[in-house]
């Protein structure tokens, strides 16, 4: 049962040009971006071709990453992580969908760093759920957005990308 349907290409633009600044300002030459499957990765492209990056888009797929492997069982469609370069000295920006607890960025930063040490990690994300169990936060939110309880929001894609606000099945 839908409850709500927002279309995100305002966040995208709003996003974009925060990120823009925050390059200059904190001077990261040539940033690798790399997009967390499946959302994070269709929302890397959209920015990745608005910012005009020369580095081309890598992927992670943080599924042997997670910390609920061994109670929810192994995503069914786990593909491999591809990243174009060595992230090591590298700028990287990292982008998701939704950041809530900060489980699944954990996740994806213990990835990186098995590729190598990067130089620094920017975290870019659609929404903030504020829901936070690790002290992780996000330097670039498109917007925040805090839902009842019943409630959650998923990133239907790739064209058009939007976000569904869903009441849970069971409670």
């Amino acid at each position: 049962m839908v409850s709500g349907v927002i279309k995100v290409d305002h966040l995208l633009t709003k996003m974009a040009a925060e990120l823009i600044t925050l390059i200059k300002v904190r001077q990261l030459d040539d940033p690798m971006m790399i997009g967390i499957r499946t959302g994070g990765v269709w929302l890397a492209e959209h920015l990745h071709q608005q910012l005009n990056l020369d580095s081309p888009l890598g992927t992670l797929d943080i599924s042997f990453y997670r910390d609920d492997f061994t109670r929810v069982g192994l995503n069914p469609k786990v593909q491999p992580s591809a990243l174009p370069s060595a992230t090591e000295d590298r700028h990287i920006i990292l982008v998701d969908d939704v950041i809530m607890s900060g489980r699944t960025i954990r996740a994806a930063m213990n990835e990186l760093f098995d590729y190598g040490r990067p130089a620094s990690i920017t975290l870019v994300t659609l929404l903030d759920l504020n829901r936070r169990e690790l002290p992780i936060q996000a330097d670039v939110t498109g917007d925040t957005l805090l839902l009842a309880d019943d409630e959650q929001v998923k990133l239907t894609g790739p064209e058009p990308l939007a976000l569904e606000i869903r009441k849970k099945a069971n409670l």
